[in-house]
């Protein structure tokens, strides 16, 4: 049995601690919301973020970091990309406090604005400067909704350190759940982080009622600018092939449970954004994302087309239509190029 701490408690929080808890480990589930804490331990639900379902009654729920941590041998980072760097100081004076190194696992899918840094590099940054190797990546074509349902699922598990990734593959793998290796954290992320941006697009051309011809495109040049993005950061090209990359573009292009998908969609309809997000009741990481990936494309001189049409449409007041139409009538070019 491995004592593992998840950091987060919305829906793939309170999904991934009740997995762990079935795998027979002893999960510790960590939250700021004390209304949560008191559902989950008493009634075993988290009504908001999940209807009709129930987590493991053997997941103990806590507002308490450092209670949360003790003992743990593992500490699982499933909160908002925003909330990273706050949350992984206070984790590193709890850390040493209690004078632990667990390793950390990151299923946050995000970079972060102003820094331009991914998921994995705060975390070392701030917890692990001198072992890049103890964090670990999971990412995947992975619905909250359809994983709680024991949907079949496979996603990639990701570190430097391939002993580490291997031990994360044994804690996560069950007859439901799959984790495949790779040593390409870099790429592992950032196509976890930027298909974000495309699932708002994806959703944007359904509410402009666009067919399937559309989207179709829409997601083969999105694949293309994660995977120009992804190179620049020195991923393995490759790595976009795999679940990590084409895999978790098509789920969110194509699903309803996600979230950055319905964003677009309420946008291609016309809806305002501020009321987009306030009605959410979720995080819509594409949106941090977008913003990032604006600021690295400004800086290294990247083509992302598309993901810059986003970024104009959230936060330059951008006219749908006129990106549309200006995206179909920029000058001519190969198709393969990086």
């Amino acid at each position: 049995m491995t004592k593992i701490a998840v950091l987060g408690s919305g829906s793939w929080g309170s999904v991934l601690a009740s997995l762990l808890a079935d795998n027979g480990h002893e999960v510790v589930l960590y939250g700021n919301n004390e209304q949560v804490r008191d559902e989950i331990n008493s009634q075993h639900t988290n009504l908001h973020y999940m209807k009709n379902w129930q987590l493991n009654p053997n997941v103990k729920a806590t507002t308490d970091l450092k209670e949360a941590v003790s003992g743990s041998d593992v500490v699982l980072f499933v909160i908002p990309t925003k909330a990273i760097r706050v949350v992984s100081k206070q984790l590193q004076v709890v850390l040493n406090e209690l004078e632990i190194s667990p390793l950390v696992v990151a299923a946050t899918k995000g970079i972060e604005p102003g820094s331009k840094k991914l998921i994995s590099e705060i975390l070392t940054e701030e917890l692990y400067p001198n072992d890049e190797g103890k964090i670990v990546a999971i990412s995947g074509p992975s619905h909250a909704e359809n994983v709680a349902q024991k949907d079949l699922t496979a996603i990639t598990c990701a570190s430097t350190n391939y002993e580490n990734a291997q031990k994360v593959q044994e804690l996560f793998c069950n007859d439901y759940l799959r984790l495949y290796t790779s040593n390409d954290l870099i790429g592992v992320e950032v196509g976890g982080a930027v298909k974000n941006v495309i699932a708002i697009a994806a959703g944007i051309l359904v509410g402009k009622n666009y067919g399937d011809n559309a989207k179709a495109a829409l997601m083969t040049r999105g694949l293309a600018e994660v995977m120009r993005l992804g190179v620049s950061f020195g991923a393995q090209p490759w790595t976009f092939s795999g679940l990590s990359g084409i895999g978790d573009l098509i789920v969110t292009c194509t699903s309803v449970n996600s979230r950055n998908w319905r964003a677009g969609k309420a946008l291609g309809e016309g809806k305002a954004l501020s009321d987009i997000l306030e009605n959410m009741g979720q995080v819509v990481e594409g949106a941090t994302t977008a913003k990032a990936v604006h600021e690295i494309c400004q800086k290294e001189g990247i083509d992302m087309p598309i993901c810059e049409a986003i970024y104009k449409v959230l936060y330059e007041n951008g006219d749908i239509d006129t990106e549309i139409k200006e995206m179909m009538s920029r000058e001519k070019t190969t198709e393969i190029r990086w």
